[in-house]
């Protein structure tokens, strides 16, 4: 199993930042993500917590020895369910890919959190297990690569993502009077 985390704030209140969240694809840094579709989404009466559950159509290049050895094409499928508390101001979104999931599992959880009235706490880890027990070499290569990928597409999501939320906000003040 090979692992990933990041953590970094964005200098936008929480409030700002979950209404960009709705708003993050598509944008320009993130084209492998071509697809949102929204499956379920409740509001529990008790909690007020708002729970969105999604599949994400992505086209990723892999490899050639990866088609090769597991077949398939450039279409994944990451389904992708969301736990909004305006009460406590916490955001937990948990991810995993649909998509050749026989051979490798990428189980995601990001967090956003108020630092402070202005700033919002972002959070990032993901696990990534191949599940190859007999090629323990083939699996580990894979795992890497994947952890790679993975690490790649989060810079893209986290600079595509301050566009999104300047675009929303830094730029709508600017025009305000």
């Amino acid at each position: 199993m090979h692992f990933f985390s990041q953590a970094f704030q964005y200098d936008h209140p929480w409030t700002h930042v979950v209404i960009g969240m709705w708003h993050k694809y598509p944008n320009s840094k993130c084209t492998h993500v071509v697809s949102i579709d929204t499956i379920d989404r409740s509001v529990d009466p008790e909690t007020g917590i708002i729970r969105t559950e999604r599949v994400l159509g992505c086209k990723q290049k892999a490899p050639m020895w990866i088609v090769k050895l597991f077949g398939g094409s450039e279409d994944a499928f990451v389904r992708e369910i969301s736990f909004v508390d305006p009460a406590t101001q916490n955001v937990t979104i948990t991810s995993v890919n649909l998509s050749l999931s026989q051979f490798a599992t990428c189980y995601e959880q990001i967090r956003y959190s108020p630092i402070s009235p202005t700033q919002t706490l972002f959070s990032q880890t993901a696990e990534v297990q191949a599940r190859m027990a007999l090629w323990r070499s083939a699996a580990d290569s894979l795992e890497k690569w994947l952890v790679q990928r993975f690490e790649q597409n989060a810079q893209l999501g986290k600079s595509g993502f301050t566009d999104v939320l300047r675009n929303l906000w830094e730029e709508r003040h600017r025009a305000s009077p």
